[in-house]
């Protein structure tokens, strides 16, 4: 009687054990991100009301244009002359409340993608499922960069075409002209900003309201608190503040709009962009790899 020996069939499934890989968390955090109605409608409808301010504005600075004279009246005798109106066509491209709803819509979809798995519970399954919380944060911090850039992206192209093109027979900039290029792509990178600042406060505040009330509060709340030029100390605290950085990069460096006080140059507009984006960053992925579920 011959015995023969069966061996044990190979296990095949080495690969599900294997950990994930980063690209395989990036395409996980796009599906997320996605899988949600509300990005649609906030990535939607909010660009589209920011280019519909800016293109109102132009509209009607072109309309109150057209119906000036060519020269100003003279005044009455013995009365001085009044300053002309020096209209600034940038300036309508990056009207102010514009682009503070623009803030908070990128700083609300980043808070979204992190308070939203809290409160839905999704958090514990994606850490049981990779438990590097560090690269889970952080595949979640680019997915979201990149997709809230190329949002920003097309709105400030758009907004600047569209209002540019409006006046442009009332000396209307083109992306050639001094400042213009600069005003386009820190508009563009202010919606990433305002996302990693998003997804910062939601890993600290873990709860929707309060997220949303915390992110209007630090984005556009709190610079307004250092405005006054009496004290230098609480001029640079609203130096340091994006939406003051922001509207330092957007000025039309032709026009002059008076001395300021302690007033933020360029270089230091650009180094509170990229300080602010990497602080939020180094919080969101630092709070959620201390924090328990």
């Amino acid at each position: 009687m011959t015995v023969r020996t069966v061996s044990a069939p190979k296990a095949r499934a080495a690969g599900l054990d294997s950990p994930a890989r980063f690209r395989h968390l990036l395409t996980a955090e796009w599906i997320k991100l996605f899988s949600l109605r509300s990005t649609y409608w906030v990535l939607g409808l909010g660009p589209l009301a920011v280019i519909g301010i800016n293109v109102n504005s132009a509209r009607s600075n072109a309309e109150r244009l057209a119906q000036q004279p060519e020269l100003p009246p003279a005044p009455p005798p013995g009365m001085p002359a009044k300053p002309e109106m020096l209209f600034d066509p940038l300036a309508a491209a990056f009207v102010d409340p514009a682009w503070q709803l623009l803030m908070i819509v990128a700083g609300s979809v980043g808070a979204l993608a992190v308070f939203g798995e809290y409160t839905t519970g999704l958090i514990r399954t994606t850490f049981a499922a990779v438990p590097a919380r560090r690269a889970v944060m952080s595949a979640k911090a680019i997915v979201m960069a990149a997709v809230v850039l190329v949002l920003g992206t097309a709105v400030a192209g758009a907004s600047f075409g569209a209002t540019q093109a409006i006046l442009r027979d009332h000396h209307g900039m083109s992306l050639g002209d001094p400042g213009a290029l600069r005003a386009v792509v820190a508009s563009a990178l202010l919606a990433p900003l305002c996302a990693l600042v998003g997804m910062a406060l939601g890993a600290l505040v873990r709860h929707a309201a309060g997220t949303v009330v915390a992110v209007v509060g630090v984005l556009l709340l709190l610079p307004s608190l250092f405005l006054g030029e009496t004290y230098r100390w609480a001029k640079e605290i609203g130096n340091a503040m994006p939406l003051t950085a922001w509207r330092a990069l957007v000025e039309n460096p032709a026009r002059d709009y008076g001395a300021e006080k302690y007033p933020v140059s360029v270089t230091e507009a650009w180094t509170v962009f990229g300080a602010w984006s990497l602080v939020a960053v180094v919080v969101a992925v630092a709070v959620v790899h201390r924090r328990d579920v």
